[in-house]
């Protein structure tokens, strides 16, 4: 266990949501802490409370009572203002839709999030450019989400999410709408962006995708159940045995 200091960190969290007179306990007094420069997995069936905390970490949504700290700033009372900057600068969403806009080239789907940055704009196309380099698709930079495959497109996706220079990079089911392959070749690009030091937090209900964090968390009725490290599987070797092996055709 990193015994640097958290980067996220949550006490006693709860959320609960009122449905018609039945009222929902989606979280149940959860505690993590998330240190920096980890890529850890978030696992759970349908229900278990996995979206609803990664809500509450990527300030998307307000929990019901317990704490929030990011980089050991008390979040809890931000306002809606504080919380969207914190969510822009800090923090990297990518989701299982890719969310590009279709009549825009890659170069400016990337571009999107320096709008409500600090950026000098003289260097919105360089970072940009270096954001898609960085996912391997500088080539592809005038190319419309039209003109790219699904794993194109998460990539372009994911070059979105780091243009910030973002603390966290938050992955909602990333491979969920891609093929085997490039799912494999999504992990790997994770995998490098984790070692140069990115912190990742991923959401998967896969659990041979979830192999690829070196820490797994498990919810399951809005208790966190299991929080445990492990080797993780190397995506680059995984992926290269998919690719030797023969895969199945059906005419």
């Amino acid at each position: 266990m990193p015994d640097r200091a958290p980067i996220i960190q949550v006490c006693q969290l709860r959320k609960s949501y009122d449905v018609g007179e039945e009222r929902i306990h989606a979280l149940k007094s959860v505690e993590v802490k998330i240190h920096e420069g980890e890529f850890v997995s978030i696992m759970g069936p349908s229900g278990s409370g996995k979206s609803t905390f990664m809500n509450m970490i990527g300030f998307l949504d307000s929990p019901s009572s317990g704490e929030v700290y990011f980089k050991g700033r008390r979040i809890i009372g931000f306002s809606k203002n504080q919380l969207a900057t914190l969510r822009n600068t800090k923090i990297g969403f990518v989701f299982q839709q890719f969310f590009l806009l279709p009549r825009t080239s890659a170069l400016d789907n990337v571009m999107l999030p320096l709008f409500y940055s600090n950026v000098d704009k003289t260097m919105w196309i360089k970072r940009a450019q270096d954001c898609l380099a960085q996912v391997g698709l500088l080539d592809r930079q005038d190319h419309h989400p039209s003109q790219l495959s699904g794993g194109q497109q998460q990539r372009v996706a994911i070059a979105r999410a780091l243009v910030n220079n973002p603390s966290v990079i938050m992955a909602d089911e990333p491979t969920g709408a891609i093929d085997t392959e490039t799912g494999l070749s999504l992990m790997q690009l994770l995998q490098e962006l984790n070692a140069n030091g990115t912190t990742l937090i991923l959401v998967t209900h896969e659990t041979d995708i979830a192999a690829f964090a070196g820490r797994r968390l498990t919810f399951r009725d809005g208790n966190l159940i299991h929080d445990g490290y492990s080797e993780p599987s190397n995506a680059s070797v995984e992926l290269q045995k998919y690719r030797a092996t023969p895969q199945l055709s059906i005419h």
